[in-house]
């Protein structure tokens, strides 16, 4: 646990903000995000960090960025310390592996999500009216059941420690416009059905998965990270069984365990066993062998 970075304190930048999982540092025309170990679960941060979770949600992004460029530009500049400004050097240790150079967009205020299985809060929606953010799905749906359909249902970008609410895309064009509304959605569910196709291949069912999005010079692209566990849930293609919750590569394992506990979704987090942060560790490091076929 000696490599655990829970946050990162770099005089010499400028920190531009803290996220639930990341540190941002403002270098002037470009941003260094650093991605930490922190890991949260029902818009809490938990007083434990997950070993080598930074590392792997990076990898994981870069790897997905890569495959989605023909479809939309992102905002990494690189993602090897070697190529980041002088004053990031003297830092090279901690952020080798978890941190990208990227470019400084200004972000669209909503995250975009895309279903393609019906779970989590989805799932919620539907029992209690047959629709998910307003779209009418059909009867009689168990939980886990695969869409016909991926469908978009993006949702408010909550401010730390509140809880992001999901939206109809109505509510959407409010917020951005109705051209760049129909352009986000469908992206996202190209990328999302490319995603799925490969990950298919790979063992993994994607169920869902949210992105976000802002405008670089004039254009859209895509920030932040991509289909990592911590956006998406990830479940072994060989033991799907709709009917009920499923096994995960993904944070589910977490929040399955805080589920059993007496607390009540509100900061302070309750204290993690030492073996459900060892286990979702693993789910996390598995992930990322699985989809990319290297570990650390």
């Amino acid at each position: 646990m000696a490599n655990l970075v829970l946050t990162t304190d770099f005089p010499d930048l400028t920190l531009a903000g803290r996220g639930k999982v990341r540190d941002i540092y403002d270098l002037g025309d470009a941003l260094l995000i650093v991605t930490t170990d922190r890991i949260s679960a029902f818009d809490v941060i938990m007083n434990e960090g997950i070993p080598d979770k930074g590392y792997v949600l990076t990898q994981i992004s870069a790897f997905w960025f890569r495959q989605m460029e023909d479809i939309i530009p992102n905002h990494i500049i690189s993602t090897d310390v070697k190529d980041f400004p002088s004053p990031c050097q003297k830092y090279a240790d901690i952020l080798e592996g978890r941190s990208m150079l990227v470019k400084k967009a200004t972000p669209l205020p909503a995250e975009c999500i895309v279903r393609g299985y019906i779970s989590g809060s989805g799932w919620k929606d539907y029992k209690a009216t047959g629709a998910i953010c307003g779209i009418r799905l059909p009867a009689g749906l168990v939980e886990s059941d695969k869409l016909e359909e991926p469908i978009f249902t993006p949702s408010t970008k909550a401010e730390l420690g509140t809880h992001d609410e999901n939206i109809s895309f109505d509510r959407m064009v409010e917020l951005v416009g109705k051209e760049t509304a129909e352009k986000v959605r469908d992206i996202t569910i190209a990328i999302y059905k490319r995603a799925r196709d490969i990950a298919a291949t790979k063992g993994i069912i994607i169920a869902d998965t949210k992105f976000e999005y802002g405008i670089y010079n004039g254009e859209l692209i895509i920030i932040d990270e991509c289909m990592t566990p911590d956006s998406s849930r990830f479940w072994p293609k060989e033991s799907y069984r709709p009917g009920g919750a499923q096994p995960s590569f993904d944070k589910q394992f977490l929040r399955d365990y805080l589920e059993t506990l007496d607390w009540n979704k509100t900061a302070p987090a309750p204290p993690l066993p030492a073996e459900i942060v060892r286990k979702t560790g693993e789910k996390y490091m598995e992930a990322l062998v699985k989809l990319t076929g290297k570990g650390k």
